[in-house]
């Protein structure tokens, strides 16, 4: 299980990221789902994570970019 840090954003509520299995897990909130990405490089997590606009740097650069598996929320 990957932990995730809960973020300020209106479409994400936290991220979490494997630098081993290079893979960066989000919880949506609508819907209310995790996903997990998928090949996601630890310079892309850094840049993810230091972007003042996380939502709007996932729907840029992460959403339909990746391979990805989803899960009902946890």
């Amino acid at each position: 299980m990957i932990k995730r840090k809960q973020i300020e954003s209106s479409i994400l509520n936290s991220i979490g990221y494997d630098s081993e299995s290079e893979i960066l897990e989000i919880e949506l909130k609508k819907p209310k789902q995790v996903r997990q990405y998928y090949n996601f490089s630890k310079d892309t997590w850094k840049e993810f994570e230091d972007t003042d606009s996380k939502g709007l740097y996932f729907l840029k650069y992460i959403k339909d970019q990746y391979d990805e598996l989803r899960f009902a929320k946890r």
